[in-house]
């Protein structure tokens, strides 16, 4: 099992072009399942959606690739994304 304090250590980057996201801040858990739904990253200079706080980047745990020692891969990310509930 891995911690959050483990996650926010390590840096967020897309896999296609190397771009740095930044480090994990937070994450989205569904309160029925436990499972993590999203990542929530610290974007910084970026505008987000409506109901995300400036500087905050949502990235869905289906977009993550891999998650090594040092980064977590992630597949590029187009802009903030949501999760709609069932």
């Amino acid at each position: 099992m891995v911690k959050l304090s483990e996650l926010q250590m390590k840096e967020l980057i897309v896999m296609d072009d190397g771009t740095r996201l930044g480090h994990i801040i937070d994450l989205e858990i569904d309160g029925r399942t436990g499972r993590i739904i999203a990542i929530i990253a610290e974007a910084k200079g970026k505008k987000t959606g409506m109901f995300a706080k400036a500087g905050e980047l949502f990235i869905a745990w289906e977009k993550i690739v891999r998650i090594g020692e040092d980064v977590i891969l992630v597949e590029k990310v187009k802009g903030p994304e949501l999760y709609t509930e069932d």
